[in-house]
């Protein structure tokens, strides 16, 4: 089974810590909200254990392999990636952005194998993306293109997935929609880890809930473990009504 294992990493830039010593794991069968406010430490943490910046100290694995030290194809092969910003250079139609899911496998739009083509299929039925496989990107609306990238992203056939964000500035019934579609794949075998703004989004959907603040890792265990009316105050600095998993913000503190 796929795994990511972070162990006491720490993120410097200069003289400034972004990440201190966090400690978290990701396998496959979780879906694991990480949480926290801007400025948290949330994305260098991601990063770093990705091996896309270069940790002060610490370990990350990836299926084993310190993630460091693999090369842009191995790590494609073991986790897709969604980064905060997803520029797309030209306007491309859907289908052949989700083909450029298959740079794992050493593909590209108009090169697919068989088996390339059957990934880049599943993934656009996957997203319900089949009635828009001709559009150019230009021409969707937000919430469309934030399930093209997914479809990108799954057909790498990656074991495991790591969204920074990946429903900001989505309208709610979008959100619910990239949302389902993350789950599915995770109740399909996938893991996923993502970074959610959305307390009561995190808490409907994730199965773990990891909370930074100031660079450390606060909490780590299940939503009915870790949402709590003193955990919002801790971390964000907000007044909240906490029912199951149903979360009321009432105001700052």
């Amino acid at each position: 089974m796929a795994d990511l294992v972070i162990r006491n990493l720490s993120v410097s830039a200069g003289k400034v810590k972004l990440v201190c010593e966090a400690n978290f794991s990701l396998a496959q069968g979780e879906l694991v909200a990480l949480l926290g406010p801007n400025g948290a430490g949330k994305t260098s943490l991601l990063r770093s254990a990705l091996g896309l910046v270069k940790r002060a100290t610490g370990d990350a694995l990836l299926d084993g392999t310190d993630s460091e030290k693999l090369s842009s194809m191995q790590r494609a092969r073991r986790v897709a990636y969604l980064p905060q910003q997803r520029p797309l250079a030209w306007p491309n139609t859907v289908r052949d952005v989700v083909a450029l899911g298959r740079f794992a496998y050493g593909a590209a739009p108009g090169r697919l194998s068989q088996a390339d083509s059957v990934a880049v299929e599943r993934a656009i039925r996957l997203c319900d993306l089949t009635a828009l496989v001709d559009r150019h990107t230009d021409t969707l609306s937000g919430g469309e293109l934030a399930r093209v990238h997914c479809a990108r992203a799954f057909a790498a056939d990656a074991p495991l997935l790591v969204a920074d964000e990946p429903v900001a500035a989505l309208d709610p019934r979008h959100q619910y929609r990239v949302m389902d579609i993350i789950r599915h794949y995770v109740d399909g075998g996938g893991g996923a880890l993502v970074v959610l703004h959305d307390i009561a989004l995190a808490a409907r959907y994730a199965t773990r809930m990891v909370w930074m603040k100031h660079g450390h890792i606060i909490a780590d265990g299940t939503p009915d473990e870790t949402l709590t009316e003193d955990r919002l105050a801790e971390v964000y600095g907000v007044r909240a009504r906490v029912s199951g998993r149903s979360v009321e913000i009432e105001g700052t503190i």
